[in-house]
């Protein structure tokens, strides 16, 4: 039987990943169309709640996994920042 806790780990992994495409579009190809910051904003404070979430049940795998997607989140929107200003 799988452990439950390598579970969460793998899927916060997979989550993280996923946003690999959005990073690379935006300070790779330096390219923000289609790159919706009032989204993101979003996304950002839903991850923040399961990090409290993840603390309050004590939860490694949900609290460390939102905090790498917050922090890849937060460099797509500091590139796309970036890139506006311009």
């Amino acid at each position: 039987m799988i452990d439950l806790e390598v579970f969460g780990y793998v899927a916060g992994v997979l989550g993280v990943v996923a946003w690999a495409p959005q990073f690379r579009k935006v300070w790779f190809d330096k390219r923000h169309e289609g790159v919706s910051l009032p989204t993101l904003l979003l996304v950002i404070i839903t991850l923040s709640m399961w990090v409290i979430y993840g603390v309050a049940i004590d939860a490694s795998a949900v609290i460390w996994s939102n905090v790498a997607a917050i922090s890849i989140i937060s460099s797509i929107i500091i590139g796309v920042m970036r890139l506006r200003k311009d």
